[in-house]
């Protein structure tokens, strides 16, 4: 490890581990300006607190219902290190957004290795400026120009990516053809999209991607579609939201493919496998599955490799 030349950084969202993480991740999550978009920090931390006050209590029931710890966490760490077994003199660390590890104690340990070439990996496979822009605004700011930095661009075109995708989906059911197959990527508020943000295109674009590789490996849905969870607060977000997708398909078959996310997490295995599927049973869906992401998929340990050209 002390002879790396480079250090590859995996960025993400976070999880919590504990109550006061889930706290710590709320408190960040909701401080950051590229989630609310206000102009004065004094009113965002003002807000953030009145709604992680309102709102802790209720998600960490939620947490409760997934082992009291979000799956990110052990996940990225096996990830992690199956990366690094895979590259040559390159260090491969996880920093986090919102909880532990933060990128201040990636940083540390950089400099007391001597490295100073960075490759970011922002694992959203889209670019959006509530995931993609904020983690990698959160490195730089914390590396005070200390590193030779490379960020690695969205990477959801990768043909390595979407063939572990297609892996995982096709090993998720036995007969396609019973099957709606529903990608649903997190909403986010029209008006972000609206101001630019390209994360609504991409994800269509995706869709259009990993369709044509299902027709071409002759994988024959019922239907394919795209819908967006996660809507909170009254202003109008992205759609179809996912509750109204599921409308579609009483009395039929529908999988689930998360496809914003790489490492399963507690919007996959809390929110779609828990609080949806409950939506599904309500609706009288007659089979509702979720896949789970490609995390550290050997397939997508071949795609990080050549998306950020490291050996």
């Amino acid at each position: 490890m002390n002879e790396c030349k480079k250090a590859l950084v995996l960025l993400n969202m976070g999880g919590a581990r504990n109550k006061n993480e889930l706290k710590m991740f709320l408190t960040n999550m909701f401080n950051d300006k590229n989630i609310l978009t206000l102009k004065s920090d004094f009113f965002r931390s003002i807000l953030a607190k009145i709604i992680v006050t309102s709102r802790l209590d209720s998600a960490w029931k939620n947490y409760e219902e997934i082992g009291n710890q979000s799956p990110i966490n052990p996940l990225t760490e096996q990830l992690v290190s199956k990366v690094e077994d895979n590259l040559s003199d390159i260090c491969v660390y996880q920093v986090m957004r919102y909880t532990p590890p933060r990128a201040n104690e990636c940083i540390k340990d950089l400099e007391e290795k001597g490295i100073k070439d960075v490759v970011l990996l922002p694992l959203y496979p889209q670019y959006s400026t509530t995931t993609t822009k904020s983690s990698v605004e959160d490195f730089e700011e914390a590396a005070q120009g200390k590193f030779n930095i490379e960020v690695i661009d969205p990477f959801y075109k990768n043909e390595l990516f979407n063939e572990s995708i297609i892996d995982t989906i096709k090993n998720s059911v036995d007969d396609y053809s019973e099957y709606n197959l529903i990608f649903s990527a997190h909403g986010l508020p029209q008006k972000i999209v609206d101001a630019g943000d390209p994360y609504q295109k991409q994800v269509e674009e995706h869709v259009e991607i990993l369709s044509k590789f299902l027709s071409e490996k002759n994988i024959g849905f019922k239907s394919i579609s795209l819908a967006y969870q996660s809507k909170v607060g009254p202003m109008k977000w992205l759609e179809p939201a996912l509750d109204e997708e599921l409308k579609k398909y009483k009395d039929e078959k529908v999988l689930i493919y998360p496809i914003a996310f790489i490492v399963d997490n507690s919007e996959t295995d809390f929110e779609l496998s828990i609080e949806y599927k409950e939506e599904a049973d309500e609706i009288g869906i007659a089979d509702y599955k979720v896949c789970k992401c490609v995390n550290y998929d050997d397939k997508f340990i071949e795609a990080i490799k050549d998306i950020t050209k490291l050996s």
